[in-house]
């Protein structure tokens, strides 16, 4: 059935046929992809618009005539090219590259005179050069934004493995261009029959299709992976370190600290009145609230220090070589920018305030559930003395002090009001 399939036929159509199937996954998976269902719908058309480039140049090499031969290969190289411009927008929709639209558009007029050009028998080896240098191009800008996204964002142990796919498609693509400029005549021959090149170059773009795609799929589950590791250890609504993480973070400072001397504190934080905001304007502008002091808080620590919602309206922040001296001030800057700065809901302000408790880790040992009591402690203090400010916990927990008061009676681990 398939007896006038020559060698060359037959390796172009195991590239068409594997990028149709993989056109397929990438359009069932665009379904079930969410918020990179952009990027899978253009390595669709990547997959898609290669299968039918590499039919195209099966049926140009059986057409009856040179001249209609050579238009339905451009008209292939195209397909090709326009399938290598969707994988790197594909790419760079995945990654949130800045769109360059200028860079593509230049790509693909460049290809379209060289096809033209093409068309003329002379002018086969321009057109073979022109494109495969493109093609490497492309190729090489798509292993450079894989290998720096797996290697920054992803953190891959091996993020060079993201690139190898595309460092092969530029020596592929490469070696046929300078090939075809050193024995124009030779490969230029080549092309538009069966051929050893043909059949080499076919076989060797499955390998690499194939490549391409497992590295988009590798990119795609590692992505899923680190979105699935960091909601373990964020809170959703306000993008800080949850519970779980905040108290793996204090765990592993005390046995640095243990090691090394090193002092650290940790400030408890819990709005005032936060009840009231959500009876008064909805629990919607009460998660507003939340996140508006989320990033009040996030601006006002250091680069090293970890903040973390536990629960509700109450906060946690970790402060590594920080003494109780040290934070003081700290805490206070942040209560008096968050007091100065309400959340501004249309052309109403929406006061919110926060009540501070601060402890710093006792040299003797402390563990973290002790020292949460203390921090708790100091809060649960400047809430019974009015809200809306600093309590300083002295260290090893024997008595208190709000921050700019005299000293107060010692700490009680009561529960707030």
């Amino acid at each position: 059935m398939f007896a006038w399939m020559s060698a060359t036929d037959v390796a172009f159509a195991m590239v068409a046929v594997t990028q149709a199937v993989l056109a397929g996954v990438w359009l069932f998976g665009s379904s079930l992809m969410g918020e990179i269902r952009r990027a899978a719908m253009h390595w669709a058309v990547f997959a898609g618009g290669s299968s039918f480039g590499f039919l195209l140049l099966i049926v140009a090499l059986h057409v009856g005539g040179p001249t209609q031969a050579e238009a339905v290969r451009a008209v292939g190289n195209m397909s090709v090219m326009l399938a290598i411009v969707a994988l790197q927008r594909g790419v760079w929709i995945f990654v949130d590259h800045p769109p360059a639209m200028r860079v593509h558009v230049l790509v693909l007029a460049i290809s379209l005179i060289a096809s033209l050009i093409g068309l003329a028998p002379a002018g086969g080896s321009l057109r073979v050069a022109t494109l495969s240098t493109l093609l490497s191009l492309v190729s090489l800008g798509v292993s450079r934004d894989l290998y720096l996204y797996a290697r920054d964002r992803l953190h891959f142990r091996w993020p060079w493995l993201m690139a190898v796919p595309g460092v092969f498609t530029v020596v592929g693509f490469t070696w046929r261009g300078l090939r075809v400029l050193v024995w124009p005549a030779t490969v230029g021959s080549e092309i538009i029959v069966d051929s050893p090149l043909n059949v080499a170059s076919g076989l060797g773009y499955v390998v690499i299709v194939l490549a391409f795609h497992a590295s988009l799929f590798a990119l795609v589950v590692g992505r899923l992976l680190a979105d699935l590791r960091h909601r373990a250890r964020h809170d959703d609504l306000t993008g800080l370190l949850n519970r779980r993480a905040i108290e793996e973070g204090i765990e592993a400072q005390i046995r640095r600290s243990l090691r090394s001397g090193e002092p650290f504190s940790v400030l408890m934080l819990d709005l005032d009145h936060f009840k009231s905001v959500n009876d008064r304007f909805g629990h919607g502008v009460g998660d507003r609230a939340l996140k508006h002091v989320a990033q009040s808080l996030k601006s006002g620590v250091r680069e090293i220090d970890a903040l973390a919602r536990i629960g509700g309206e109450e906060f946690v922040a970790l402060m590594p070589g920080a003494t109780l001296a040290a934070v003081a001030p700290v805490a206070d800057r942040l209560r008096e920018q968050l007091a100065a700065h309400p959340l501004m809901l249309d052309d109403k302000a929406v006061p919110v305030t926060v009540s501070i408790g601060i402890a710093q880790w006792s040299e003797a040992g402390e563990d973290m559930s002790r020292l949460l009591v203390r921090a708790d402690a100091a809060l649960y203090q400047a809430k019974q003395l009015g809200r809306n400010r600093v309590v300083v916990g002295a260290a090893g927990g024997a008595h208190a002090a709000a921050f700019g008061d005299a000293a107060l009676a010692p700490q009680s681990s009561a529960h707030r009001p």
